[in-house]
């Protein structure tokens, strides 16, 4: 069922350039109404007992520790690019929630569609069955996807697409009667979700220590392509690195290609701290992976649907793989969703034997689910109504020129940036990594900025709804943060 609404312009603008607003917004503190204070009653309860609750990726000692320590970080309410904390301060988000809310938050129309789906249909089961609304919007993914990408296997996250992809690489081979071909290549520093599958294939060692008697055998890993020696504060792709791609050679070599089935990168990597591929880098992978027969897999959960000014990753370095994992900004984050997008060579390849029988066994209860299937409809008619790619063209050269300007501030030892991402490297503490890091974090919760920090790293991948003057504010509160922190 396709769901279509006619929804007033978001955050006061029509599209293209943003609309310009104060250099300094400030703080505003709001007065939540009964309603939403009996709504909120258990998050606005001074007594609120925090320990039940086990937090993701999260220092959960420190948070609980005490209530300075959760200050400004209970969040009550969200608008367009910011937040409001139980304690009436007013946040601009400067990473669209987790790299998925680009369009803003609570945007109007995928609301009100979300809220109309639930008058029509909640759940419907996803195997053997489907909606209108699903098999529609697989085909406006795989129209908006590069050519050759015809179909689209929805799951429920980022780490659900991973692993659906690494089936997907494995049962190809084995259909085309290639079984040999059982070994993953990864990267170093690269993250692709928490199952077994994605943190075997991943290269963040805190996200594997533990895990290593879950983990996929017979994986190994590209070098990561982060060296500050060769290419600190580069704007954009870095000039040096493009031979690391070489190092798949390598691994071609040392294994032997008949047992490869699949390489699987981030375009640009978020989760490490926007590292930003060298320049010809990509297409080198693919050229090898061609060469060799071996599947390449771009995962583009953060880089999917406008965070680079194109519907993917795969557009904006004109380089084509063989599968796209994607979630996030699929639908704004607005209802969990993610998928697989397929060529049709290799969704081909499984439709074999009979036909009253199931090809690819895998799937998941919520596949498809009909709320996320209208938020993810809504999502694209706003992405092309108020033409999102242009405007993450145009404000992300305000963005590098924003981010640079903080070079030489002191514990400062890279800024990097790729489209509308960007990072900035401190020093670390010494005895005490990721120290710093956190004091310039809550530093910035002072004043109105909520910043996503991984280890030393500070990450920004700002809303695309928002304006030249808060991305300059939002460097502004960096740079005294990252002062007052010391």
């Amino acid at each position: 069922m396709a769901i279509w609404l006619i929804a007033g312009r978001y955050c006061g603008h029509s599209g293209g350039a943003p609309a310009s607003k104060p250099s300094t917004p400030p703080i505003q503190i709001i007065t939540l109404s009964a309603m939403e204070t009996k709504m909120n009653a258990n998050t606005l309860d001074p007594n609120l007992d925090v320990n039940a609750y086990w937090m993701p990726f999260s220092h959960n000692r420190y948070f609980k520790q005490s209530a300075e320590h959760r200050s400004n970080r209970l969040l009550a309410r969200a608008e367009g690019s910011y937040y409001w904390t139980t304690e009436g301060n007013k946040l601009f988000d400067a990473l669209s929630g987790l790299w998925c809310c680009g369009l803003g938050h609570r945007h109007p129309k995928l609301v009100e569609t979300v809220k109309r789906q639930l008058d029509v249909l909640d759940y419907s089961p996803a195997f053997q069955m489907g909606t209108p609304g699903v098999f529609k919007l697989a085909e406006r993914i795989a129209e908006a996807a590069p050519a050759g990408f015809e179909h689209v296997f929805f799951c429920n996250s980022g780490s659900e697409a991973v692993d659906t992809a690494l089936k997907m690489a494995l049962a190809y081979h084995r259909a085309r009667g290639e079984a040999h071909r059982t070994r993953f290549i990864g990267r170093e520093k690269g993250y692709h979700g928490v199952g077994f599958g994605g943190i075997s294939v991943g290269g963040m060692v805190a996200n594997r220590k533990m895990f290593s008697a879950g983990m996929l055998q017979g994986v190994d890993h590209l070098p990561h392509t982060h060296n500050l020696k060769e290419m600190a504060y580069s704007k954009g792709e870095p000039d040096w690195g493009t031979h690391l791609a070489d190092e798949l050679e390598r691994l071609v070599a040392l294994h032997d290609a008949s047992t490869i089935a699949a390489v699987i990168v981030e375009p640009m990597q978020g989760s490490a701290g926007v590292v930003v591929p060298p320049k010809g880098y990509l297409k080198r992978l693919r050229d090898i992976c061609t060469k060799h027969g071996i599947l390449l897999i771009f995962d583009e959960v953060i880089t999917g649907f406008g965070r680079m000014g194109k519907p993917f990753a795969a557009h904006y370095w004109n380089v084509t793989p063989d599968l796209i994992t994607f979630a996030k900004g699929v639908n704004n984050g607005l209802v969990p969703m993610g998928g697989v997008i397929a060529t049709k060579q290799i969704y081909d390849t499984f439709m074999t034997g009979p036909e009253h029988m199931v090809e690819f066994f895998h799937g998941y209860t919520y596949s498809g689910h009909a709320l996320a299937v209208a938020a993810s409809h809504a999502a694209l008619d706003v992405i092309a109504e108020e033409g999102i790619y242009d405007q993450v063209n145009s404000l992300s050269k305000t963005l590098e020129e924003a981010v640079h300007g903080l070079k030489g501030e002191a514990n400062i030892v890279d800024i990097r940036n790729c489209q509308l991402a960007a990072a900035v490297e401190l020093a670390p503490i010494e005895g005490k990594p990721g120290l710093r890091a956190l004091r310039v974090f809550e530093e910035a919760l002072k004043r109105g900025v909520l910043f996503r920090f991984t280890g030393d790293i500070i990450a920004m991948g700002p809303t695309f709804v928002s304006t030249p003057d808060e991305l300059a504010n939002m460097a502004d509160v960096l740079r005294q943060s990252i002062r007052a922190a010391g």
